[in-house]
């Protein structure tokens, strides 16, 4: 026993070891000076440089904490309370209103999501809260609203930010009654669990505290700086890293007094759980995107030209094209909003425009592979049309009535 044992904590220090590699080379190799003399080789060139971008500006202020809170949620918040306020069960006004916005505290992309998505999902919580709040993370992002008002314009602008919480809820709903029978099985199942606690008895003021601090590190850590300087975002900007360091400290304080060894253990145990299941997958993903569409601004097997003289005026065609590239292509926070300023300039419709806008931050193609590792292809399928079928259907509308 000792020497299986050891065997897999060799094996897991080597796919440790061999993760940290990748992430390194991707973060230090100088990929821009690859050369490109071919259509072929400027699209791996791409994708390396897509994969460099990602690991430089989402792993590690991004995504190590959402995969740290999604441990947290698995190991200390009960199966119970997951199920009262998320569950197959749950008040449907409570659990869609909360899930509904809860992009406008978090305003992460689509990818730092996914370990909170996992995390919940796990737990218990139903397909349509889950997918309601899967949707609405990435999608509902004040700053970027306010960016899109601002640039764009304040129709556009109030279009997305409108569309984006009635989408989450439209998108819980229906996921919720193509899988109802799914859904009533699992409700059935919760109503006998044994032990509802799951044996979480810490204090709720000491949990609350806690996953506020993380939640609070993530926020600010990943604070991006407003286009224009002064004002209350220029603010938070300007003190983000006094903020996120005074909540680290504080964190650091609570795990000392408040936590067991063998608790730290198990939320480090699943916090790597979530790690080996998510990192491979999205870094494949970018690479497969970086290859196709490559960076904004920069070609790749796809010539941005072409998109462009695809997604002119609102017909079906050029709506259902922009929501379709948006879904699969990956854009960093906020980056979408300077893209589409670009394509509106090459002659880009309105309705496209406000369908990339909600297919595009809420999807990609490294975050739909992750999605169907944690809830299957069927409805990893059924998810990513709905939000295709939505974003084409509200751009066709925009366009008609802007």
């Amino acid at each position: 026993m000792a020497i299986l044992a050891l065997k897999v904590r060799v094996r897991e220090l080597g796919i440790l070891l061999l993760m940290v590699g990748v992430f390194s080379l991707a973060y230090a190799l100088p990929f821009e000076s690859i050369p490109a003399q071919s259509r072929l080789a400027l699209a791996g060139r791409e994708s390396l440089l897509m994969l460099q971008d990602y690991a430089r500006n989402h792993v590690l202020l991004c995504l190590v904490p959402a995969l740290f809170i999604a441990g947290a949620i698995s190991v200390f918040v009960s199966q119970a309370a997951v199920l009262k306020y998320f569950g197959p069960q749950a008040h449907k006004v409570l659990a869609y209103g909360v899930a509904s916005v809860s992009g406008t505290v978090l305003a992460v992309c689509s990818c730092t999501i996914l370990p909170l998505f996992a995390g919940i999902y796990s737990r218990g919580a139903g397909i349509g809260p889950a997918t309601a709040f899967l949707y609405s993370g990435p999608a509902i992002n004040v700053l970027a609203i306010i960016l899109t008002a601002r640039i764009l314009g304040w129709e556009l602008g109030i279009a997305r930010g409108l569309a984006a919480v009635v989408f989450s809820v439209i998108i819980g709903l229906l996921m919720h009654l193509i899988y109802r029978k799914e859904e009533k099985a699992k409700r059935t199942a919760a109503e006998n669990l044994v032990t509802p606690d799951d044996g979480k008895t810490r204090p709720l003021t000491q949990n609350a505290a806690y996953f506020a601090a993380m939640v609070g590190i993530l926020v600010f850590a990943n604070w991006s700086r407003p286009a224009q300087s002064g004002g209350l975002w220029y603010a938070v900007w300007s003190a983000k890293w006094y903020v996120t360091g005074f909540l680290t400290v504080l964190l650091a304080g609570m795990l000392i007094r408040w936590f067991r060894r063998e608790e730290l253990s198990e939320w480090v145990s699943a916090t790597w759980m979530f790690a080996k299941q998510i990192l491979p997958l999205l870094f494949a993903g970018v690479i497969v995107s970086g290859v196709l569409l490559g960076r904004p601004g920069h070609p790749a097997l796809i010539p941005e030209r072409w998109i462009e003289s695809w997604v002119g005026g609102n017909g079906i065609e050029a709506n259902l094209l922009a929501s379709v590239v948006g879904a699969f292509m990956y854009f960093a926070t906020l980056t979408e909003v300077p893209i589409l300023q670009g394509l509106l300039g090459a002659g880009m419709g309105k309705g496209p425009a406000l369908a990339l806008l909600l297919a595009g931050p809420a999807l990609s193609l490294p975050s739909i592979l992750v999605i169907r590792s944690i809830m299957g292809t069927g409805k990893t399928i059924v998810y990513v049309a709905l939000v295709i079928a939505l974003s084409t259907t509200a751009g066709l509308v925009y366009g008609l009535v802007a």
